[in-house]
């Protein structure tokens, strides 16, 4: 059995309904409750007891319409509908909390980046230093419709602007302000020093940019930037981007496939292959034995809603499921949605129907599930991270909190007595924590090239 310490985040959205559809309706479930503090301060108290390393928020800018033409389904099973803003929840779960990250989801294409950059150091300030970026260019034809779109952009120029847009973040966060610029010098009246401190400009084919980044350096700079998308042009920019990824897959030969790709083109990017942490999207039911397990599995599939996961697997790969009958193969259709997850269920000879898309979706959504006791889903874990060279897992919910709880209690100090998972954090910030190295942004990842840009050019300037 492989030996690497397994890395863990929650997956989770500020929504009632996020991947696992319909159990919102189970009476133990609380997820109704997202829309208060307390709900969120106390899920990350639980998370940091479990050492998790971070709660990754997921997060969209439209609905899911695609199922049926209609936003009925998507309204009567709270399908990531209401879906509240992922950035409000930083502030009050990192007060509460001192270890555990944050990775949130903003989209690019509808936020401007010098806002943004803004928005990102004042939670890594606040965080000190515990916050990263879930980096996507969206895929929703409503979002691109409510925000003024006639169309989204296509699919692999979205990755273009992605590509400038990360330009402009990096002279914000690393070029703006050099370090040492902040002073604090309450005697001379110099709060910081006006020499250290530069203009951005950039004119760019997608951005113009003339500005100082409104924020001081935060202790990270750059937030840990995480991704996720594994098409042939999201492989290319997560292998010079991304410090995270998040992939999904059901069989380990296809994903270790996937981790391969992706730590190839990182190589291709002048960057090493474990720059890249990669993370896959797993549901875990566990009980003290697996009889328990098994019940509590047929207990959440009387409240998982399959035509949910349906509906939201429409949007995702842009195709109304609705329009098949069960048995016929479901077909590829050249959309402007998640390219890599439409052509897994639509490619030549893979069998997708939407009676075996019901099946898959038994409890909701799509992503592998484990069902066992302590042992067996530990023992699981392990061969997933030894076959695949994984790095850790997005855990999803079922029942809420109570699926975070039970993988706490039971799965944790199995994973620990195997020398599997950490038994305390480590110090520093986000990044330190996960690659055991400095706060900032390595020399190898092409951000740090932006670090001396503005001195340069002004100190050129004066001369």
């Amino acid at each position: 059995m492989s030996r690497k310490q397994i890395l863990l985040n929650a997956f989770n959205m500020n929504c009632v309904g996020h991947i696992n559809h319909g159990l919102w309706t189970h009476p133990r479930d609380r997820s109704t409750e997202f829309n208060t503090l307390e709900y969120w301060t106390e899920l990350a108290r639980l998370l940091e007891r479990g050492l998790f390393d971070g709660l990754f928020i997921a997060d969209i800018a439209g609905v899911y319409d695609v199922y049926r033409q209609s936003l009925d389904l998507t309204l009567r099973e709270a399908i990531q509908l209401p879906v509240h803003d992922p950035l409000m929840l930083v502030s009050a779960m990192a007060g509460a909390t001192r270890h555990l990250g944050f990775g949130v989801t903003a989209s690019l294409s509808y936020e401007p980046p010098y806002l943004l950059a803004r928005r990102l150091s004042t939670l890594d300030h606040l965080s000190r230093g515990r916050v990263g970026w879930n980096i996507v260019t969206g895929y929703l034809e409503s979002a691109a419709r409510a925000l003024g779109l006639e169309h989204q952009v296509e699919h692999d120029r979205r990755y273009d602007q992605a590509d400038e847009y990360l330009e402009v973040l990096y002279k914000l966060f690393e070029g703006s302000w050099e370090d040492g610029a902040v002073l604090e010098d309450r005697a001379g009246r110099r709060y910081a020093d006006p020499a250290r401190v530069h203009k951005v400009e950039h004119h760019g084919e997608f951005y113009r940019v003339e500005g100082y980044h409104l924020c001081s350096p935060s202790p990270q700079r750059t937030p840990l930037l995480f991704q996720a998308g594994t098409s042939e042009r999201g492989r290319r920019f997560a292998g010079r981007h991304a410090e995270g990824v998040f992939i999904t897959g059901q069989h380990p030969q296809a994903v270790a496939e996937q981790v391969r790709q992706v730590r190839a083109e990182a190589v291709a990017a002048g960057r090493p292959a474990d720059a890249v942490k990669l993370f896959m999207g797993l549901t875990v039911i566990v009980a003290p034995s697996e009889a328990e397990a098994r019940d509590k599995h047929a207990e959440y599939l009387r409240y998982a809603s399959p035509e949910a996961g349906l509906a939201h697997l429409s949007s995702s790969i842009g195709i109304d499921l609705a329009a098949y009958g069960l048995d016929e193969p479901i077909r590829y259709q050249k959309t402007n949605a998640i390219e890599s997850v439409a052509r897994t269920f639509t490619a030549a000879g893979s069998g997708w129907t939407k009676r075996k898309l019901l099946e898959q979706h038994a409890l909701g959504g799509r992503y592998p599930t484990i069902v066992g006791s302590p042992q067996q889903v530990a023992d699981a874990l392990a061969n997933w991270i030894e076959q695949t060279d994984l790095d850790g897992f997005n855990l999803t919910r079922t029942v809420t909190p109570e699926s975070y709880a039970d993988f706490i209690d039971l799965v944790v100090p199995e994973l620990q007595s195997r020398g599997l998972y950490k038994t305390a954090y480590a110090a520093g910030s986000l990044r330190e924590k996960l690659f055991a190295a400095g706060p900032r942004l390595p020399a190898s990842h092409p951000g740090a090239a932006w670090r001396d840009l503005s001195r340069a050019t002004e100190r050129a300037l004066r001369a």
